[in-house]
């Protein structure tokens, strides 16, 4: 096998391992016929007299179609939002196991396509909030969550239209903003997350399960928190405005209600009702991946499951620890040229501030690979694009794309001749299938890209220039280098994959 097909079969399996059925059905267990109590992770909830399910994210379908199974006719009504087109896409893909039974208790609303909300999506929410209104103390409400939730949940506090907060949240987005920090503005301006939905369907008992696609699965973030106490307040919110330049810009329905919205968080026992328990995340799809990898041959190493930064920086960050395994296999691990590279590295990590990455220890198990065994690096998380030009492209597709170039400007520079030793793939994807608004869920790249896309006549740097990654990548030997899975039924943000290993010497 290639080193591009083995980077494909661990992406494969690190999805594999966060499938919604299997996950959800390892989680939850009903249990005892005349006082029947749910079950999950350990934690017991009497079902006392009715109960309901609703869900919103990429992943809910799957989970509610697993759900369903167990919980059989103690269900009397659930409603999930999830994405446009999935029930086509999955059928399409054969996967008959993440889809709804004939004559299912669930109701079905498809919405916010290509991510962003949208009436269908609206009226998802709505329907949402309506059961949860209607709720009593002897009901159990089970919330199902994944990424791509937010999205999927829109209920903006009137006056404000969605329209409004879109063209908020997108001129977020193309200033740079993190996921967390346009979740918190979602949060502020919305009637549902931020705990929302857990207040409205007070004084029912929630059980919420969620697959984290947020770095360090923090509760009041993933899916903006709609059965979370937020631990942010308005003043986290008018910060973020004023640090992208946009407290001035505001609509008057955005103004008029964080002037009237409570300065300071909500106290954490309005939640006594409610648990939340995480079920799957990207920690537990890299963990898969490395056993894979490791049956493959590779020596494994996991560098963070927590990546995130502007992707020409995080770009920089791989391309250098390429250039470190690459010097290790030509027999230049220790030298003046290595503790250059080392230095440079850790230098970009105090800039980076990833979350609990120790990256002198990485280094450190890195040092003790020998050449006699391919590397391959493992790393997850969800990086950003500050957004300077038309194109069309997502976070992975031009993360790759920029690997692709520093490897290339790395191998011609003559100090960094041992990549030329070595055979390198890079691989980053979308778990969900799907980078940004377009139909491919990453890319693969090689230091040959370049060099390749000159002689059909494409400028890497043109393409970057303009965030068109997306384009590059079809136009490129016939999109040979496009990660397209379609969608996938479930979301843990993205994963990085390294694979290297030493030619041989002619």
């Amino acid at each position: 096998m290639s080193l591009r097909e083995h980077a494909l079969s661990l992406f494969r399996s690190a999805v594999g391992t966060v499938q919604p059925a299997p996950m959800l059905k390892r989680a939850v267990k009903l249990q005892g016929d005349r006082c029947p109590q749910l079950v999950v992770k350990g934690h017991a909830f009497p079902v006392k007299r009715d109960l309901y399910l609703v869900g919103f994210g990429k992943a809910v379908l799957g989970m509610a179609a697993a759900a369903e199974e167990v919980l059989g006719d103690h269900l009397i009504r659930g409603i999930i939002s999830v994405p446009l087109g999935i029930q086509e896409s999955l059928q399409r893909e054969g996967m008959q196991e993440m889809l709804l039974k004939p004559r299912s208790k669930i109701q079905v609303i498809e919405g916010a396509k290509n991510n962003l909300p949208d009436s269908e999506a609206l009226k998802g929410a709505a329907a949402i909030q309506e059961l949860a209104e209607g709720l009593t103390a002897d009901d159990l409400l089970l919330v199902l969550i994944s990424g791509g939730g937010s999205a999927l949940l829109p209920a903006p506090i009137p006056p404000i239209l969605l329209e409004e907060k879109e063209k908020l949240t997108k001129m977020l987005a193309s200033r740079g903003a993190a996921i967390q920090e346009l979740n918190i503005v979602r949060k502020t301006l919305s009637l549902l997350k931020g705990g929302g939905l857990a207040r409205l369907a007070y004084p029912a008992q929630v059980v919420s399960l969620i697959l984290s696609d947020v770095i360090g699965d923090p509760l009041d973030i993933i899916a903006s928190g709609p059965t979370a106490a937020s631990s942010h307040s308005v003043q986290d919110c008018l910060q973020i405005l004023t640090k992208y330049n946009l407290l001035l810009n505001l609509p008057k329905s955005v103004e008029t209600v964080l002037s009237s919205s409570p300065s300071e968080p909500t106290a954490p026992e309005d939640y006594s009702h409610v648990c939340n328990i995480i079920i799957g995340s990207n920690t537990l799809a890299l963990d898969e991946a490395k056993r894979q990898a490791e049956g493959l041959g590779y020596a494994t190493l996991i560098l963070s499951t927590a990546i995130c930064g502007e992707v020409s920086r995080i770009s920089m960050l791989y391309c250098q620890l390429i250039q470190l395994v690459c010097l290790g296999f030509a027999g230049l691990g220790e030298g003046p040229l290595s503790d250059k590279v080392r230095e440079n590295l850790l230098q970009l990590a105090a800039e980076l501030e990833i979350p609990g990455l120790n990256l002198a220890k990485f280094l450190r198990a890195l040092r003790g690979l020998g050449p006699e065994r391919p590397v391959c690096i493992l790393a997850g998380g969800e990086t950003t694009v500050q957004l300077q030009g038309t194109g069309k492209g997502g976070r992975n597709q031009e993360l790759a794309l920029r690997v692709g170039l520093g490897l290339h400007r790395a191998q011609a520079m003559e100090t960094s001749s041992p990549p030329g030793r070595c055979e390198i793939v890079f691989l980053s994807g979308g778990t969900d299938g799907q980078d940004g608004p377009t139909e491919a869920a990453g890319a693969f790249c090689s230091p040959e890209l370049v060099e390749e896309a000159l002689q059909e006549g494409l400028d890497v740097e043109a393409f970057l220039s303009n965030n068109d990654s997306y384009t590059f990548f079809s136009q490129f030997q016939g999109g040979h280098h496009l990660l397209v899975t379609g969608l996938t039924g479930t979301n843990v943000m993205d994963i990085q994959t390294i694979l290297i290993r030493a030619t041989e010497r002619s």
